[in-house]
């Protein structure tokens, strides 16, 4: 047996450090690495099962040209040189007729690894002038909502949680999500801490949870300024903490008057003794820890919302303290290189952008129109909203579709050319985590599989065949790991990509009381519960709570049930969804409804069940659940489209409209009718 390492590459704060035992030159294990300090040798389930993803029946090995009608799924096999000369080909006339805004790139983060996520692709499209991608369909609401407050993505470092006697996971089921911050929380447990999880769907983290709040979609925002209200009413606070770090305390206090537990329990669904409760245990028990997750802000409301939960420890002072604080982002801590590795200075005109999240209408309604897609790192037919747009666009005969993709996805089943990716094990990356501060390297485990090729390669090749011959088009990936890494912040550290190689994870420095002796990045230079920024965006300067334009407030009598659809345990987005092993686990997508709500439609457990609203429908199994509350129904993971009825997903459902900042998506927000379906 050989053991080579690695690191995990998918859409998770946790990224993780793998062990990966080899047979002659085979990968037959994947593990997690023992020596590094966040993943201490445990992965999540979902990665036991990679093997199956690199050697599956529906991993893409060739390029492949489409031979039948679109979205059929019959492809035949090409050369390399064969698919790019019609790449270039197609878009040299395209270009010719409609200029280079007549094509798009599509990705976002299928690998997180720096070099195959964005470095060569950008460079190419940027030098291209193509229509530009605003790539917000994950955290960007969050992330602004965040950085009003404070001006830059950075918490607590996760391994001070475990000085924490109050852990608060609010909108994150941590357990399927982000593995080693619970283990993390069970340490601060076994030393006295209490961990309280609020989400609206009783989930594996809430019955781990000490104590569980159940709150209505979207009240999230509410729930936080109802607390604020609490903890300022009842002088809770700490006055001299507030008076020397934060900006605006008064309009603030002003504002929150407006948020007693009585009018906030209509809102959320809580009692007003749970709304007191909380308040008192949150504030009381220092240090305390919030650890905000992804859910909420998948409202229409959603960086609002997270600006006002973000408010909380500003308020008791939580940050003065080791483990106290919050942690919704931590990348600000990697200060990558990333006008060297992305190289915006090559775009050269001002096209167009548009949002990921409303590719449909890009697809269908976009004037002058998109006639070239270019798909990598991302499943759009399947992640994308408004799914029954975005088939229709992919549908066009007039549209020409390339797809870099590593297994048989519903988006490649769409294309017109198809091209092997290679997976992280079988090329070179440099890896950051979003959550805590290990930067990493892996080196390729085996060699690329068939004729696949790693992203950053695809790109040079094109951009050779373009007759692009910027100098940056020729750099290797060690060489653009180096550039990225080449900031005063990393010299100061004596962090290279040489000792990085030789080390394989480096642990970056982490401030020990963020916000708390330096001037934040914010107009104030100090944590902002007022924000001339917002103020000048029409928002409200301070946090507010804003009911959502879909939702359990807008009483739709047409579509009364709030749909939302988390993680599921085994699926990353779209990712593993079709692997074998675990369709032998879970029996296909389902909707957990509330009894209440199956009775007064007659529907029983186990029944098919159509989903809809006026954007499209989709068929699911009913599962009777107590687990949510009345008037709101769950669906658990992005499903590919084959294991629907009738092969339309969940996001079929979902809206394309914006959230109120960062034009983040509103997954969530999404009102919904269900009956059992007799066809």
């Amino acid at each position: 047996m050989d053991i080579k390492y690695s690191v995990c590459p998918h859409d998770c704060p946790d990224t993780c450090a793998w062990k990966v035992e080899l047979s002659e030159g085979k990968i037959v294990k994947i593990m997690g690495d023992p020596s590094q300090p966040i993943t201490q040798g445990v992965i999540c389930e979902k990665a036991k099962y990679y093997t199956e993803r690199v050697y599956g029946p529906d991993r893409i090995l060739y390029p492949m040209k489409r031979s039948g009608p679109k979205g059929s799924g019959q492809f035949t096999r090409i050369t390399w040189e064969e698919a790019f000369d019609e790449i270039v080909q197609t878009w040299r006339k395209l270009i010719e007729k409609h200029g280079p805004e007549c094509i798009l790139p599509y990705s976002y983060a299928g690998t997180e690894g720096i070099i195959n996520k964005a470095s060569m692709d950008r460079r190419f499209f940027y030098r291209l002038g193509s229509t530009q991608l605003e790539r917000t369909i994950c955290s960007s609401a969050g992330s602004a909502g965040y950085q009003m407050a404070y001006g830059a993505s950075k918490g607590v470092n996760p391994f001070e949680t475990v000085k924490a006697r109050f852990l608060l996971f609010w909108g994150i089921n941590v357990l399927e999500t982000n593995l080693h911050q619970a283990m993390l929380a069970n340490r601060a447990r076994r030393n006295g801490a209490k961990i309280v999880a609020i989400d609206v769907h009783r989930n594996k983290t809430a019955e781990w949870a000490d104590e569980f709040y159940q709150i209505l979609p979207g009240s999230d925002g509410a729930l936080a300024l109802g607390l604020a209200h609490v903890i300022v009413k009842e002088q809770l606070h700490d006055s001299a903490w507030i008076k020397d770090h934060v900006y605006g305390f008064e309009k603030f206090k002003e504002e929150i008057k407006n948020y007693p537990p009585e009018r906030v329990a209509e809102i959320t669904g809580l009692t007003v003794e749970q709304i007191k409760t909380l308040a008192h245990e949150y504030a009381m028990a220092q240090p305390s820890f919030i650890r905000i997750g992804n859910g909420f802000q998948h409202h229409d409301n959603g960086g609002m919302a997270t600006w006002a939960v973000a408010c909380l420890p500003a308020l008791t002072g939580a940050w003065q303290l080791k483990g106290g604080g919050l942690i919704k982002f931590n990348s600000g801590y990697f200060p990558l290189n990333k006008e060297e590795v992305e190289r915006p200075d090559l775009l050269k005109t001002f096209p167009r952008v548009v949002n990921m999240n409303q590719l449909g209408r890009v697809l269908t309604e976009l004037t002058p129109p998109i006639y070239s897609l270019f798909v990598y790192n991302s499943n759009p037919a399947a992640i994308a909203p408004e799914q029954k747009l975005v088939l229709e666009g992919l549908s066009r005969e007039d549209f020409f579709t390339v797809v870099h993709e590593q297994v048989w996805t519903d988006t490649a089943r769409w294309a017109d050319l198809v091209l092997p990716a290679t997976t992280h094990l079988e090329h070179s990356d440099l890896y950051v985590s979003y959550w805590h501060g290990i930067l990493q390297w892996a080196d390729p485990v085996i060699p690329c599989l068939g004729e696949s090729k790693p992203n950053i390669e695809v790109f040079k090749e094109l951009a050779q065949y373009m007759g692009f011959q910027d100098k940056c088009f020729f750099e290797t990936t060690e060489e653009i790991a180096g550039n990225a890494l080449n900031t005063p912040a990393f010299r100061k550290q004596n962090i290279t990509l040489e000792r990085l190689k030789a080390e394989r994870f480096i642990q970056v420095e982490m401030e020990e009381f963020p916000f708390v002796t330096e001037k934040l990045n914010t107009k104030s230079g100090q944590i902002e519960l007022f924000s001339e920024k917002a103020q000048s965006m029409g928002l409200s300067p301070v946090p507010s709570y804003i009911p959502l334009q879909e939702g359990p407030a807008s009483k739709d009598i047409k579509y009364p049930l709030t749909l939302i659809s988390p993680p599921h345990h085994l699926i990353l987005n779209s990712t593993f969804a079709q692997l074998e092993s675990i369709q032998k686990k879970w029996e296909g997508p389902r909707l957990e409804i509330h009894p209440d709500d199956a009775k007064l439609r007659g529907i029983q457990d186990g029944d098919l069940v159509e989903v809809y609203n006026d954007r499209g429908k989709c068929k699911l199994i009913a599962a009777v659940r107590d687990s949510v509350l009345p008037g709101v129904v769950v669906s658990l993971g992005v499903w590919w489209l084959s294991y629907y009825s009738q092969g339309y997903g969940i996001n079929t459902l979902t809206p394309g409209r914006l959230a109120d900042m960062g034009n983040g998506a509103t997954f969530f927000s999404n009102q919904v009718e269900v009956r059992v379906d007799h066809e």
